[in-house]
């Protein structure tokens, strides 16, 4: 009778509960990727980045916050790949210019350009190495990583991104944010070896992409099937997080669902990381492999410091994601 009684007033409830916001990977797996993908690096280059390891995870968010201030932010995130045909979606030239003569740049960014963005990012910090511009390598660092680990989540390789499509709304911060958040420090294993060079990096970025694509339809399928195993109740909890209630998948859920994708999570958390490394370590090799012992002491500007308090508080004052939300 009880079960009967909550299921009917469960709808209500979620009226009255606050549901916090989710982001792409979630901020925890964002910071762990960069994080860990640190130690994939050479000692030329560990010398550096190192000592700067909390700034580099820390400032892995930045353009998840960029997200609610700057409208042309939230494109580069993602790519609805299957707004192009079927797999393996030739009808998508893979150079930027080729793309931007078939379809337009204005379709383009309304689809999304995640690979195309990494490989402007790669070209920016091979700059900053060039230069040896302590400020830029490490805010290129942080931010590259982030666009990369973007790359890696199946459901930012698809337009129906959080299940929308499907009945399946909130998906997309279960599988990047609830379980990892759930999961990773208990049973994952993050070193995954050491960095390599990156010969074709366009190729590489885009071959993360259909892999994604390609798991999609798994996330999402699989998530249904489980649900019919599971009630309500049994599915979902309540839980106080900044002091607020919110409706959380439950943790039985959460693990089953882990299980049920063979790891998927984890793997691709781990590929992020070896990604990440190896991009900064190309950019490091294509800018001539500069010694970096110089640049330890250095640190932020006055103008650095106040561009990145001008960002969070944009972020924290901003009501709502500009552009899609993944929620």
């Amino acid at each position: 009778m009880m079960k009967k009684v909550f299921r009917f007033l469960l709808p209500f409830i979620l009226l009255l509960i606050t549901n916090y916001n989710v982001y792409c990977w979630g901020f925890y797996a964002h910071q762990k990727t960069n994080y860990y993908a640190v130690f994939l690096l050479p000692p030329e280059m560990m010398v550096l980045y190192k000592p700067s390891i909390a700034f580099i995870s820390e400032h892995a968010i930045d353009p998840d916050k960029r997200r609610y201030a700057v409208p042309d932010e939230g494109p580069r995130h993602y790519i609805d790949i299957d707004q192009y045909g079927k797999y393996p979606y030739d009808a998508l030239p893979r150079k930027w210019s080729d793309a931007v003569a078939k379809f337009t740049e204005d379709t383009l960014k309304q689809h999304g350009i995640v690979p195309w963005h990494v490989q402007t990012m790669l070209n920016r910090l091979t700059n900053a190495f060039k230069e040896k511009n302590f400020s830029l390598i490490m805010k290129y660092s942080a931010e590259i990583g982030h666009y990369i680990s973007d790359a890696h989540v199946p459901l930012h390789a698809s337009s129906n991104h959080n299940g929308q499509y499907t009945n399946q709304k909130g998906i997309h911060g279960f599988w990047e944010s609830r379980v990892p958040e759930l999961l990773a420090e208990k049973e994952w294993d993050f070193f995954v070896g050491k960095a390599d060079y990156i010969k074709y990096p366009g190729d590489f970025i885009w071959a993360r992409v259909l892999e994604s694509a390609q798991a999609a339809d798994t996330v999402l399928l699989y998530e249904r099937e489980l649900t019919k195993q599971f009630d309500d109740d049994k599915k979902y909890s309540f839980e106080e997080r900044n002091g607020k209630t919110i409706r959380q998948y439950s943790s039985a859920f959460t693990i089953a669902y882990n299980k049920k994708l063979d790891g998927m999570i984890e793997r691709r958390m781990r590929q992020s990381i070896y990604a990440i490394a190896s991009f900064w370590y190309t950019a490091w090799v294509n800018a001539g492999q500069p010694d970096l012992k110089s640049l330890i002491a250095q640190k932020f500007s006055e103008a650095d410091i106040k561009e990145f308090e001008n960002l969070n508080k944009q972020w924290s004052s901003a009501g709502k994601m500009i552009g899609r939300e993944e929620q």
